[in-house]
């Protein structure tokens, strides 16, 4: 039986629909946003604000504490301190850069971070800022499409290299990193399986590797609610049984444990199985301060999840983006 966290969240749900740059739908559920200052000697809060952002989307760990998070219609990148609740700008991306999910190669020192739209995707290095690399993985979509060909969504880092989703095409693209850091040619996998179901608006979204980035890659489906196991080397995928998951985007994964960020105001805790067969819900999580989540992080027993804010209509109209902690 699935057990729940106390529903903090109230109201009537709607379903809106957000238009990014070429009309891509999203299903959110809108619910209003509660975050605070405490006054002085109260607890720290559990809002980190990304001062003066535009937008968020996507969200990474770095060492210890630190967190990197984008603007979305910026391409811009947020270094934080979870443990000191506070964030600032570091990278000030070049004009037409999209800032969707990301990654930390924390062997080489790198920032992967997708770029949406664009079909490209970018490389920073975490000392400097620097961009160390840039892709096209796929041409961008025009901007007067009805129906967008590419949305690089998200990206996970393996002992290999890095591994980016495209939510309107059928394959995944990979970036080898060397032993010395230095990030390769790209290669396209197709799919094949459930996995290469492209009939929705976002399709493929949030991907994490499993066997701690060792072997079978784990991606969230958006439009059928679900998750699959793609192989890396063939591109064959199957069901994850058991979990629902509507307007799933990130995902989590931490041993045999599954965080999904579904943009309708909550994350579900899944426990899988050994062989990557079936998942079984443990908890969903709620909380007062969500407004259209998209990604995650774990930390120190806490998910730190990124609220994005499609609820308000596209351009974005909130007066503020921000981290939102809680227990996981």
């Amino acid at each position: 039986m699935p057990r729940s966290s106390t529903q903090r969240t109230t109201g009537r749900g709607r379903t809106v629909t957000v238009y990014l740059a070429t009309a891509v739908a999203l299903s959110v559920a809108a619910v209003p946003s509660a975050g605070a200052t405490p006054p002085d000697g109260a607890a720290p809060s559990d809002v980190i604000v990304l001062p003066g952002a535009s937008s968020a989307e996507g969200i990474a760990r770095g060492e210890d504490a630190t967190f990197y998070a984008g603007d979305l219609l910026r391409g811009d990148i947020f270094r934080g301190d979870l443990e000191a609740r506070t964030a600032e700008l570091f990278i000030d991306a070049p004009d037409g850069r999209l800032a969707l999910g990301m990654s930390v190669d924390l062997h080489h020192d790198l920032l992967f971070v997708a770029g949406g739209f664009t079909g490209q995707a970018y490389v920073y290095d975490l000392a400097s800022g620097a961009t160390v690399a840039t892709y096209q993985f796929a041409p961008p979509s025009p901007p007067d499409a009805e129906s967008p060909t590419t949305l690089i969504n998200d990206v996970t880092v393996t002992w290999e290299g890095a591994w980016f989703t495209d939510s309107r095409q059928a394959q995944l693209y990979f970036v080898p990193v060397s032993r010395g850091g230095q990030p390769g040619e790209f290669r396209t996998l197709a799919l094949q399986g459930p996995a290469a179901d492209t009939s929705g608006d976002i399709n493929l979204n949030g991907i994490a590797a499993a066997d701690c980035g060792r072997g079978t890659l784990i991606v969230a489906h958006t439009a059928n609610g679900e998750l699959y196991t793609v192989n890396p080397a063939t591109g064959d995928s199957a069901e994850i049984s058991g979990p629902g998951l509507p307007s799933v985007d990130g995902i989590v994964v931490k041993g045999q444990h599954l965080w999904a960020v579904q943009n309708t105001n909550q994350v579900t805790d899944a426990r899988l199985s050994g062989d990557l067969t079936a998942g079984t819900v443990e908890e969903v999580i709620t909380d007062d301060d969500f407004q259209t989540p998209s990604t995650a992080i774990n930390y120190d027993g806490r998910l730190a999840v990124v609220n994005a804010k499609f609820d308000t209509g596209f351009p974005p109209t909130a007066d503020q983006y921000e981290v939102v902690l809680v227990d996981d």
